[in-house]
């Protein structure tokens, strides 16, 4: 059975597509989704981010998917000016997805820049209460342990995996997040800016990390607010052990490198 590619368009801009989406005020949000392989999950994840808000614009950062999801995203974006989408030559990990889609953010002077997964695990819906939160926060963290433990459908190892790793990383770091790990978050453009992203070594789920370790050291406020997280309804997970083995590490290696100045 083929995808479903149905997707609401709007109307066509009058000028610059981008631009276009600045409705309602001079603050944009993007958000940035890398793909591999989500060819099922992608256009129904889309529609629900620019849903949202009228001033959020998409970025599909596409690793070569062998199943046809960047000429799915392209398809979306011929009908719909705020979606758009970087093409990579092949799977170069989570990390530098995110560094490529920053850099386009940051060109383009959108002022929120989210990171959010593709597969369905974020609900787009939270998407305003982080925005709201960039009120008191430079980052904001969509954590599934603020309120108890919001996981659905995870089994326990994968759990207990993620939860311990989230107070080892609390207790390598020194920053005092529950969900450290999130890869639900949004940066306000200055945190960006100021974080040097050619200095970012992580390439797997310890990016996000050390992108909050860096935010922190540089004095920015990076604070939570609650969501529920559902495991993902259609693909395979990119969770691997050398995923596991680079956080055990690099999490000290950050500390470390923080101590002597050379972060």
């Amino acid at each position: 059975m083929s995808p479903d590619t149905s997707f609401t368009a709007s109307p066509d801009p009058e000028d610059d597509p981008v631009a276009a989406a600045d409705s309602t005020g001079s603050e944009r949000g993007l958000v940035i989704l890398p793909t591999y392989n989500e060819v099922d999950s992608i256009a129904g994840i889309v529609e629900g981010a620019l849903a949202q808000d009228p001033r959020l614009s998409v970025l599909v950062v596409d690793d070569a998917s062998p199943d046809g999801t960047g000429a799915l995203v392209d398809s979306l974006a011929a009908a719909e000016p705020r979606v758009n989408v970087l093409h990579r030559e092949g799977k170069l990990g989570l990390g530098t997805a995110y560094i490529a889609g920053f850099r386009w953010a940051l060109e383009r002077d959108f002022e929120w820049i989210f990171e959010m997964d593709a597969d369905g695990s974020h609900d787009a819906r939270y998407i305003p209460d982080m925005i709201a939160a960039t009120g008191r926060f430079d980052v904001v963290v969509g954590s599934r342990y603020t309120a108890g433990v919001n996981v659905i459908n995870w089994p326990m190892s994968r759990l207990l995996l993620s939860y311990y790793a989230n107070k080892y990383a609390r207790i390598a770091t020194g920053l005092r997040l529950a969900d450290s790990t999130s890869g639900f978050k949004c940066f306000t453009r200055r945190v960006l800016e100021a974080i040097d992203l050619d200095r970012v070594g992580s390439t797997g789920y310890t990016f996000q990390i050390e992108m909050n370790f860096r935010a922190w050291k540089k004095g920015f406020r990076v604070g939570e607010v609650p969501i529920v997280f559902t495991d993902r309804r259609l693909g395979q997970s990119k969770m691997s052990g050398a995923i596991v083995r680079e956080a055990v590490w690099r999490v000290w290696a950050l500390r470390l490198r923080s101590l002597i100045g050379r972060l």
